[in-house]
């Protein structure tokens, strides 16, 4: 995920993914088109931190006061600050038509929704309804990678389409199954009450 966001550190607006985004600058109006690219900027550069905070809230032995609760906090506020509503903008101009539209604006609404829950249930010290819903928000974090990997496996493995086809398809498959997939861990609760476990033995002062 760094080194697709290689291309975007010189701010090109005409490069790898930003080429087949062009229509929004010739169909919309200067100001929605400069707060597109500004969210995109904006959603490229911190979900990086998003990926890799979330990550450390499900390591084991990262589960302690000082780790665990600042990776939180960094992991909490890159979302509901940056990284959701920039990627809720781009979601109401993804390629695709309303197809796409509904599943990107439904993925960043859900995904604000399950971090802020994670974060109002934490700071009510209730530890269970905090991992169920980090379980549902980083399960949507990576969305950000399932979706590359189910456009490369269906492009070179399974069936070819039209790019655009795939592109509507790939923005469902990117994260329902992850959802799905976190439910169901969830609803076994065997992750989830180790997860539990730790966070009492070191008995988070949040």
């Amino acid at each position: 995920m760094v080194l697709l966001s290689v291309p975007y550190f010189e701010l090109d607006t005409n490069v790898a993914f930003l080429r087949i985004k062009q229509w929004v600058f010739r169909t919309q109006p200067a100001a929605v088109s400069n707060v597109w690219i500004v969210a995109f900027f904006i959603h490229v550069f911190t979900s990086i931190l998003a990926l890799i905070a979330g990550f450390t809230q499900f390591n084991k032995p990262m589960l302690n006061n000082r780790i665990h609760k600042a990776y939180g906090e960094v992991y909490i506020a890159v979302i509901l600050v940056f990284s959701g509503p920039s990627g809720l903008i781009m979601g109401f101009f993804a390629n695709g038509g309303w197809l796409s539209v509904l599943a990107f604006t439904m993925l960043s609404i859900l995904w604000i929704f399950f971090t802020f829950r994670a974060f109002t249930a934490v700071k009510a010290r209730n530890f269970e309804l905090h991992a169920k819903y980090m379980y549902r928000s980083y399960a949507l974090t990576l969305s950000a990678v399932t979706l590359r990997l189910w456009k490369f496996v269906i492009a070179n493995y399974i069936y070819e389409m039209p790019p655009m086809d795939l592109y509507r398809l790939v923005g469902w498959l990117g994260w329902v199954p992850n959802l799905l997939i976190a439910e169901y861990l969830i609803y076994r609760g065997k992750h989830l009450n180790l997860l539990k476990k730790r966070l009492h033995e070191n008995k988070p002062n949040y």
